[in-house]
């Protein structure tokens, strides 16, 4: 591309983007690859600043940010939109995929562009989904291979309807807490256990105050490239293909560092004294039958057609 179209569609521009993981986890390493493809594309001219590990607020506060304009890009996990769209919990519901592959599809089929066509309207334009991993339990009392593990089980989890419902129906006393206090609360045994992808666990030295890791692989969890929309609608048609370019060109690379960190992550974790067990796919398929209830419910509030594409999507899938 010639100089002059650069100067001609593109302003110089200092993007904002902000997160909450370490800047050793897959998430960041997807945001420096963002920024190198943007920062060539655009002839140097948009530039990606990144703010990891919470430096801009906690993900609530950087939504609100990216919907005033003040912050221009973040990398959440889908579970926080859940608030002001409420179809995004249909991608918390437990057991619904068991593989990679089937997740992908998922996110990057009808599914997940319905999710992302509902974001404009509240002020974010969403560049795709990158990998969190599969989530699993940690606890300080013994392992899981079965749901009745769980029973009784202080579990810290996100502050989110579908993961407390879940939790109580494997009759765990689940309790809702910010990220930020878990350490702190499970150094002090104020909770038992909590569930996180397996690089989370690593990157955030939990194995110093867990020692039971069980491969529950009970929700798929999925980080979303958000843009705000102020911010997006100032852009030129040739930024924002760019932008759109640089994303989807990333996606690829950020899910196979994360894939790969997470494989490496259960080796170190046990290397660390953590001690892994796995649970069968049998009784994950049971464990699906416990949690079916808490599907169901918040199914019947969620919109009905967006709840039949989810159902229609996860057979087209699971074929």
């Amino acid at each position: 591309m010639a100089a002059s179209a650069f100067a001609q569609d593109a302003q110089d521009r200092v993007i904002r983007f902000g997160h909450l993981n370490n800047a050793d986890h897959p998430v960041s390493f997807g945001v420096k690859r963002f920024a190198e493809l943007l920062a060539a594309k655009s002839g140097g001219k948009m530039k990606v600043q990144e703010y990891p590990a919470s430096q801009l607020g906690n993900e609530l506060q950087q939504q609100s940010a990216l919907q005033g304009g003040v912050q221009q890009m973040s990398a959440p996990a889908t579970t926080s939109l859940a608030g002001i769209v409420k179809e995004f919990g249909l991608i918390d519901f437990p057991f619904a995929v068991s593989t990679f592959t089937q997740a992908d599809a998922l996110l990057d089929g009808p599914l997940g562009q319905a999710l992302i066509a509902k974001l404009p309207e509240k002020g974010l334009v969403a560049l795709g989904y990158w990998d969190l991993g599969f989530r699993n339990v940690t606890n300080s009392k013994r392992p899981i291979t079965k749901a009745e593990d769980l029973d009784g089980l202080k579990i810290r989890v996100i502050p989110n309807p579908v993961f407390l419902d879940t939790f109580k129906a494997f009759r765990a006393n689940p309790v809702p807490m910010p990220f930020a206090e878990l350490y702190g609360a499970l150094e002090s045994k104020a909770v038992d256990g909590q569930e996180n992808p397996y690089s989370v666990i690593l990157s955030n030295k939990m194995f110093e105050v867990q020692k039971f890791l069980s491969a529950t692989n009970h929700v798929y969890a999925a980080n979303i490239v958000l843009v705000s929309r102020k911010f997006w609608d100032t852009l030129s048609p040739t930024e924002q293909k760019w932008m759109n370019e640089a994303a989807n060109e990333t996606r690829g690379y950020q899910r196979q560092v994360s894939r790969a960190a997470a494989q490496k992550s259960v080796g170190e974790l046990q290397a660390k004294g953590m001690q892994f067990n796995d649970v069968s796919s049998t009784e994950q398929a049971r464990m699906r039958q416990i949690a079916k209830p808490v599907i169901d419910k918040f199914a019947a509030s969620y919109d009905p057609a967006m709840v039949k594409l989810y159902y229609d999507e996860l057979a087209r899938i699971r074929k």
